[in-house]
């Protein structure tokens, strides 16, 4: 056994040390490896307190060790001592053969030790199979893609390491010597008491003595505690730089990772599969009564307690938006943290990378990250439930799914919704009452424990602590403000606050600072805690401080998590799609199982298919539809307006003047934008038409909400073109200026459009008359009907009317005054009294009717007139300007519909298509459009199971991946 100062160490420590370090100290046990610490206490005679303690003097014999001699025996005699010297050679060779003997022995008992003892420590090392789960693939094909001897040769060598340890030599002296004085010390004030009392001065000379050598040992001993925080201090600068390196080194790894290893089968991370899932959950209908139990690390706090600056740290860069005591988290951001080989960050719905290592894309991703919460805030509103799903990827960061939520408030303040409050408590239940989420509690160290509001309801979400890790922040200034710093071992401890947690951290998060980089606040952080008296004085353990600690202990408990409770909620969703697709089969056997987005696209197919069919409409259908839409819109007008007064002109010069003024003011005023009107309602009809006639066998009734919303829509925003109008004016200026007809046909065209025009006006003016006067005697005979008083008065006023017409056949449009007179004198001498008024409405009907029918003969009359149309009616008695008239209405009518249906076929169909197609398209975009348009249970049955089975789909992946990562 060897021995370092007061200190043993075994062989077996001892030759653990390689001996081409060159390094000449004694290790104390304090520093040897774990490992070789408990082989020591294995071996060691104090390890077992049933042994007595092996004296120093003592000697320890090994299977190499020789043998103690045996007593001589007597001799007996000089015959005897005769023989005994001439055996001398063969007791020398008997000698020299137990030696061989021996020795053989010696070997196979050493090989069987040393074989036994490899075994032992062998047995002792831990079963690292369990933890290959934590190294990532690639790191298994590293030999096959990277020269490993080449990263070694370039690792510094051991005698290099070994400059940079500490002198043991000189600590080991320094305890001996702090040892050797406790015990002089010990001895001391033993001595004192067992001897005499000496006299005053004696005491004196000795209590002086004392007070020197305690003031000596007082600041030797401080020497020692500085001599050991800067031994600490150099091991922990070591362990950064090799971090860094080990750091880069990954990178370098990740790269060619990127570059080219994994590109056989490319595969997604574990973090990432599951951070699909909860994607997918997130956007699930939340009425359904399927819950999401799934784990991830719910961040919840007061406002401004520094929940967004501890994920920041955890993410390792300054990605959220920030601000000085205002509200700055409108609604939950659930980060996904993973591991790569670039430091970027990428929204779930953008395929932007932001390169985290350039302020510029940090500035762009909280600007982008603000604008999203501000978007998903509704108008009245303060906060929203909607969350904003991000991916934060880089060297040395943890794998979790983190959420953080907004600040729980206390008082609303002015600029605020009333249920600002009642919201965001909603929301962090909402979050937290999931029995399989991580609640991370953020308590701020710099304000009073007492107006703490979210440990109370951490605690009431989890009372047993058994998911809960508390973490208390500003640290700094809690200390630097406290005045007494136990009340932060206390809040650490768990004893201050009425809530359980499964671990406590404290950690510094920067000095306030929004300019302040990652870097910085890390070295600030452990620079804080190396000189903090919480460390020194024992009131906060090695492993509770700094957000490092706090990750990798979140991390470890999320997995642990993840492990317990996947296949669990896997079974759940299984079940969930059983009922599903049971109902579905029960209700709708023979449909395809076609969710919103899928029933939305076979209605688009569906009315584009009828837009396109519009195009395939004959010119003359379209000619055919206009024209008689045209006139009869317009034909009110020149009955009224345009042919009756000319009719009642004299002459035909004063006709065909009449006739050319008004038709010139009624191209000028009116027709163009009545021709677009019509065309316009027209393609309205006409598009209408297609998309019911469309309706069949296939047809489901599921999209006619959608398709009447596209239709009105698409009316709505489509806009005829006004150029139109000014060429349209000129064609149809020019049409009725022409009067040349240059056939027959034409000519009996025209005669036959006069006449169903007359016809159709005389039936509607005796319908009016009947309604006037009442039923006649067959229909009061046979229907049992009678007139009102005042259908008497009508039907009297009627009758002397027609007297007067019978007399003067060529009477004018309009009654004289002395004619109103004496008919209502005629009617008051039969007892009928009757109002100027109502006699001349009864002459204007009558008289409507008295005109046509003359017209009706006039035009029979003309059918033989064309003959002398083409002589301009010179000698002839005939004259037929009103059919000229029609003929240039008919003309105009058909050019106009010519013209139209032009533009209807090469401009308008087109535009309306576009329409159709932008319309299709924000639908498409707009979400609750499409719930409004496309509803039913059959639509919600679908998307259910459509999510369901996505969901069990991608767990099932997951927890295969996550076996295999075991």
């Amino acid at each position: 056994m060897l021995r370092a100062g007061s200190v043993v160490t075994c062989i077996a420590c001892k030759n653990l040390l390689p001996s081409r370090m060159g390094v000449k100290f004694r290790v104390p046990l304090q520093k040897l490896h774990p490992l070789s610490r408990a082989i020591h206490h294995r071996y060691s005679a104090n390890s077992n307190p049933q042994r007595p303690p092996h004296c120093s003097a003592a000697r320890h014999y090994t299977s190499l060790s020789r043998l103690p001699m045996r007593p001589p025996k007597s001799r007996s005699g000089g015959h005897g001592y005769q023989q005994h010297r001439s055996f001398w050679v063969a007791r020398l060779a008997a000698r020299l053969l137990k030696l061989r003997y021996i020795l053989l022995g010696s070997a196979v008992g050493g090989g069987y030790t040393a074989k036994k003892t490899y075994d032992e420590w062998k047995d002792m090392l831990p079963d690292m199979s369990q933890y290959t789960w934590i190294v990532p693939d690639f790191v298994w094909e590293l030999s096959e893609n990277i020269d490993l001897d080449k990263l070694a040769s370039a690792l510094p060598e051991l005698e290099e390491i070994a400059k940079l340890l500490p002198d043991m030599e000189k600590i080991g002296e320094n305890f001996t010597f702090l040892k050797s004085l406790l015990s002089s010390e010990t001895t001391g004030e033993s001595t004192l008491r067992a001897t005499d009392v000496p006299p005053t001065s004696a005491a004196m000379s000795d209590s002086s003595d004392k007070q020197f050598k305690k003031s000596s040992d007082k600041e030797k001993v401080d020497q020692l505690q500085e001599e050991l925080l800067r031994t600490q201090l150099k091991y922990q600068r070591m362990l950064e730089r090799l971090e860094k390196e080990n750091k880069e080194l990954r990178k370098v790894v990740l790269q060619k990772d990127d570059k080219g290893i994994h590109q056989r089968k490319v595969k997604k991370s574990l973090i990432d599969m599951y951070s699909e899932v909860l994607d997918i959950l997130s956007d699930y209908d939340s009425n359904y009564n399927t819950q999401d139990h799934l784990p991830r690390v719910v961040v919840v706090g007061d406002q401004s307690a520094g929940k967004t600056s501890v994920l920041e740290m955890i993410a390792q860069a300054r990605i959220f938006p920030r601000g000085s005591g205002e509200m700055m988290t409108r609604s939950p951001v659930k980060v996904t943290l993973s591991e790569g080989p670039h430091h970027v960050a990428m929204f779930k719905d953008s395929s932007r990378e932001f390169d985290l290592g350039k302020e510029e894309d940090l500035a762009a991703l909280r600007h982008e990250i603000e604008i999203r919460m501000r978007k998903s805030v509704k108008e009245g509103q303060t906060v929203s439930p909607e969350t904003i799903s991000l991916s934060v990827k880089g060297p040395g960061i943890q794998r979790m799914v983190l959420v953080d939520l907004p600040g729980v408030i206390s008082t609303v303040t002015t600029g605020m919704a009333a249920d600002t409050k009642e919201t965001i408590f909603s929301i962090s239940k909402a979050y937290m009452q999931n029995p399989n989420a991580i609640i991370l509690c953020i308590q701020d160290g710099s304000v009073d424990a007492e107006r703490s509001i979210v440990t109370d309801l951490v605690s009431q979400m989890d009372p047993q602590g058994r998911r809960t890790i508390f973490v208390l922040t500003k640290v700094d200034l809690a200390e630097k403000n406290l005045a007494s710093p136990s009340r932060i071992q206390q809040i650490v401890e768990g004893k201050l606050f009425p809530m359980k947690a499964l671990g406590y951290f404290a950690v510094v998060t920067g000095r306030g600072s929004s300019n302040e980089s990652i870097d910085s606040i890390k070295d600030y952080e452990e620079d804080f805690f190396q000189s903090s008296r919480l460390l020194k004085d024992g009131m906060l353990k090695a492993h509770q401080v700094t957000t490092k600690n706090l990750s990798l202990a979140v991390s470890d408990c999320f997995w642990k998590m993840v492990r317990e409770s996947v296949e669990q909620q896997a079974d759940a969703f299984k079940a969930s799609r059983f009922n599903l697709e049971t109902e579905w089969k029960n209700n709708y056997p023979r449909l395809r199982e076609l969710d919103r987005n899928e029933l939305y696209e076979k209605a688009k197919n569906e009315i584009l298919d009828e837009v396109i069919s519009l195009s395939q409409v004959t010119p003359k259908h379209w000619e055919s539809i206009l024209q008689k839409k045209l006139w009869e819109r317009v034909s009110t007008h020149v009955i009224e307006n345009i042919y009756l007064p000319a009719a009642q002109t004299m002459n035909s010069g004063t006709f065909n003047t009449t006739v050319d003024i008004k038709l010139k003011q009624w191209t000028d005023k009116q027709l163009p934008h009545k021709a677009l009107e019509v065309a316009w309602e027209t393609l309205q009809e006409e598009f209408a038409r297609f998309m019911a006639e469309y309706k069949g066998k296939d047809q489901d009734d599921i999209f006619d909400k959608l398709k009447e919303a596209v239709k009105d829509e698409s009316i709505k925003r489509h806009k005829w073109n006004e150029r139109a109008m000014d060429s349209l004016r000129v064609i149809q200026h020019n049409a009725l200026e022409d009067r040349s007809i240059t056939d027959k046909p034409q000519w009996d065209a025209a005669i036959q459009f006069m006449e169903e025009t007359l016809q159709s006006r005389l039936k509607d003016t005796d319908s009016v008359i009947g309604d006037m006067v009442g039923p006649d005697w067959k229909q009061r005979w046979l229907s049992w009907k009678n007139r009102t008083p005042e259908q008497h008065i009508r039907n009297e006023t009627k009758n002397e009317l027609e007297r007067l017409l019978k007399l003067h056949e060529d009477h004018t449009a309009y009654l004289a005054n002395d004619e109103v007179t004496t008919v209502r004198k005629n009617l008051e001498a039969r007892g009928v009294e009757v109002d100027p008024v109502l006699i001349k409405d009864t002459w204007h009907q009558l008289y409507r009717r008295h005109f046509l029918q003359k017209a009706l003969l006039h035009c029979n009359l003309c059918r033989r007139g064309f003959y002398y149309y083409q002589r301009h009616f010179v000698d002839s008695e005939l004259e037929c300007n009103d059919v000229v008239l029609f003929w240039r209405i008919q003309r105009m009518l058909a050019i106009t519909a010519n013209t139209l249906r032009q533009q209807l076929t090469n401009t308008e169909v087109r535009r309306l298509e576009k329409n159709v197609k932008e319309v299709l398209e924000d639908f498409g975009e707009d979400t609750e459009k499409k719930v409004q348009l496309i509803t039913g249970r059959r639509v919600q049955l679908a998307e259910d199971l459509k999510k369901v089975r996505e969901i069990q789909e991608k767990l099932e992946a997951f927890i295969e991946a996550l076996h295999k990562e075991k």
